[in-house]
């Protein structure tokens, strides 16, 4: 019987260090090559069964055709807009994701985000640095009760839901893939639904080109209440010029944003520099530099999960 050679992967981006072993102990063959560049990327990948990435490559098309054996391709993370569907199912190359792996984490730095929001926390651990007293000045908002519509309902959308049962909050849900669920944690609405009755509205959808500055004016004018809005999923999705005049006519209330359209801020054209800074005059903002999924544990258990996706192909 003839020998089955064993799979090669290259593993394009930087990963946490369990991944090595994980692989050695299937008998894969790998090159750990964390800071190639894409172009080295076109050089090497021809001899290559799989292609492990986070986040910094663009897989498209002629990085496709460089590569006549991939037969998978594993993203170490959740979103998948840095590569070209298209181009890969025309290939019929597989492909995988985790977000099982940090969709905890998204649901625990939601709300995370959204308590220091309502109770001020930024503002008020700054003050009291300064020796600065003022408890009216910081009085909260209970998160108790609150009416939340999350808008998608895949694995990050479903555990923010699984998170806010202990608050007491009516949770509302909205998902065009899957229109109607069944759900202990949420109830399966329209889009119409979460617009009458929201008071917090938080965002688990892919970016698209259809959900490409999908959050605009129009969108806002839509809300029959003024609203605070969450966003973990992609910066890309929201128009912030549009936030920012939503936020100073109180139709929203207040925002928490872990990503932003352009993350590279040092790389600002002048027109994002000028709303970036318009932006974080705002306190009714709070940030985060796009860690929501991005905890120690999460890092760890992305790695667990492409594993078993990868052992489970017929390769």
């Amino acid at each position: 019987m003839a020998k089955v050679k064993p799979i090669s992967i290259l593993i394009a981006d930087t990963m946490h260090p369990s991944l090595l072993p994980l692989l050695e102990e299937k008998g894969w063959l790998y090159d750990y090559l964390p800071d190639i560049q894409a172009a080295e990327v076109k050089q090497q990948i021809k001899n290559y069964d799989g292609l492990i990435v986070r986040s910094k490559l663009l897989i498209d098309r002629e990085l496709l055709a460089a590569a006549p054996l991939l037969r998978f391709i594993a993203r170490a993370g959740a979103g998948l807009d840095q590569i070209d569907l298209e181009a890969v199912r025309q290939r019929q190359i597989v492909l995988l994701n985790a977000p099982e792996g940090n969709k905890q984490a998204v649901a625990e730095h939601t709300i995370a985000m959204l308590l220091a929001l309502f109770n001020h926390l930024n503002k008020a651990d700054s003050e009291v640095r300064q020796k600065i007293w003022d408890r009216e000045g910081n009085r909260g908002t209970e998160l108790y009760k609150k009416i939340v519509g999350i808008i998608g309902y895949g694995n990050m959308g479903s555990a923010v839901a699984a998170c806010l049962q202990g608050f007491g909050c009516k949770v509302l849900a909205y998902d065009k893939y899957h229109p109607i669920f069944t759900n202990s944690f949420a109830v399966s609405v329209s889009l119409q639904t979460i617009f009458e009755q929201a008071d917090v509205v938080s965002l688990h959808i892919p970016l698209t080109p259809e959900t490409q500055g999908w959050v605009d004016a129009e969108l806002f004018a839509k809300f029959h209440k003024p609203i605070y809005l969450l966003n973990t999923a992609r910066g890309e999705i929201v128009s912030l010029e549009a936030l920012i005049e939503a936020l100073q006519n109180k139709k929203v209330l207040g925002a928490c944003l872990d990503v932003l359209e352009n993350e590279k801020l040092h790389h600002l054209n002048s027109k994002q520099q000028l709303v970036f800074e318009q932006l974080v005059a705002l306190p009714q903002v709070i940030f985060s530099p796009h860690v929501a999924g991005w905890t120690h544990e999460s890092y760890l258990r992305i790695n667990e999960v492409l594993i078993e996706k990868i052992a489970k192909l017929d390769l």
